[in-house]
């Protein structure tokens, strides 16, 4: 048999393939996070019909011929080239810029995906639109995370609780008019909480003496103290700490001149406990709560993933990836360090499909099949030519 035949049959497949990963990439251009492939070919074993010979005192030497025995896909590579951003606006929705994958957990198993469209499922865990649990670190009951545990199932509960947080500190400051009458009294109130949450009034007296100011605070469980303020050229000096029910009062920015009444007193700590209202994405990852008693906690951080050969992974459906071999093991960290590029919040990273690159090579596997299915008919006219030299 000819060997065209055969090589033009290798070059069908060949571009067949070419058409096969085309096709794919065309159809997932839309597709969140997803990585094209590129089709990279290579000829296959090439016959000798004559070696090659050396030279020789009164001969020349003499090249190689070979005959090549057609074409074979030499590799199907990803292609991890950043893909275009789109804003959603949804808080749950984020974006890789740079290197680095999501980590997400499903049936046991785990996967790596650059596709950060997640949502809620009914235990508050964020999940993908195939149910895989996206991985992090929770923090403590102190906000605390630690990055170098094992990554669990990131979860925003919405029935979480914001902690209650006693006040232990209130700052009075501001002017005391120095040219008040001696005996004059002014009183500023300042909400406090105790360990519990619950709110309580610390009333604060200040009362002109002749060398300056008598403060004497008082709260809503019965606790009582004072301290006295000498005045030095406008400067208001505490002769003692003033602590009422566990609060300590600073006066220590409270000055002495003559003119409007401008203190303000206020807690620097403690509220009340606080339901979720809503959370946000740090540029490292981390989900920091928003509650209704209008503080803010670390709720967790996103676990990231990096291979030292990207192109080494393997589709496993679904926009993720599972190691190989090749690839490497997944290094684990958080974004914002090296190697693990940054997040953002309400944007999702578009398919990198170039549409304009892909119908290009549509064409090329297109014409590619073309000539190879010629080789075929043409070799099938010279076998008929063979055929019907005997009649």
């Amino acid at each position: 048999m000819l060997r065209s035949l055969y090589s033009g049959i290798s070059g069908l497949r060949a571009h067949q393939t070419m058409l096969d990963v085309t096709g794919n990439n065309i159809a997932n251009a839309n597709t969140t996070g997803f990585k094209a492939s590129t089709t990279q070919f290579q000829d296959t074993l090439s016959q000798m019909t004559q070696v090659a010979g050396g030279p020789q005192t009164e001969t020349g030497g003499t090249n190689p011929a070979q005959i090549g025995l057609g074409v074979k896909v030499a590799a199907v590579t990803n292609d991890f080239t950043q893909g275009a951003a789109q804003s959603t606006g949804r808080t749950t929705d984020m974006m890789i810029s740079g290197d680095g994958f999501f980590v997400t957990s499903k049936a046991g198993g785990t996967a790596y995906t650059r596709a950060g469209s997640f949502d809620f499922d009914g235990m508050g865990r964020l999940v993908s639109p195939d149910g895989a649990i996206l991985q992090g670190w929770m923090a403590d009951a102190g906000g605390r995370v630690t990055t170098g545990a094992r990554p669990t199932d990131l979860s925003v509960p919405k029935t979480m609780t914001m902690p209650a947080s006693a006040t232990t500190q209130v700052v009075l400051e501001g002017n005391l008019p120095g040219d008040t009458a001696v005996g004059t009294s002014m009183t500023k109130d300042v909400r406090v909480f105790d360990e519990l949450g619950a709110a309580r009034t610390l009333s604060l007296t200040m009362t002109r003496t002749a060398g300056g100011w008598n403060i004497t605070g008082t709260d809503g469980n019965g606790g009582t103290g004072s301290t006295s303020l000498t005045s030095t050229g406008g400067r208001l000096q505490p002769t003692g700490p003033l602590t009422v029910g566990g609060v300590t009062v600073d006066t220590g920015d409270l000055t002495g001149y003559a003119g409007n009444n401008t203190v303000t007193g206020s807690a620097t700590n403690g509220s009340a406990a606080g339901t979720l209202e809503s959370f946000s994405l740090g540029a490292d990852g981390t989900l920091t709560g928003s509650f209704s008693n209008g503080g803010k906690f670390v709720i967790g951080q996103v676990a990231m993933a990096r291979f030292t050969n990207p192109a080494g992974l393997e589709k496993v459906g679904g926009t993720a990836f599972q190691p190989t071999p090749n690839s490497g093991e997944p290094q684990l960290g958080t974004a914002g360090t090296g190697g693990f590029g940054t997040l953002s919040g309400g944007q999702l990273e578009m398919s990198n499909v170039d549409l304009s690159q892909q119908f290009t090579n549509l064409i090329v596997a297109q014409r590619g099949f073309q000539a190879n299915a010629r080789i075929v008919t043409t070799s099938d006219q010279v076998l008929q030519e063979l055929v019907e030299l005997k009649r």
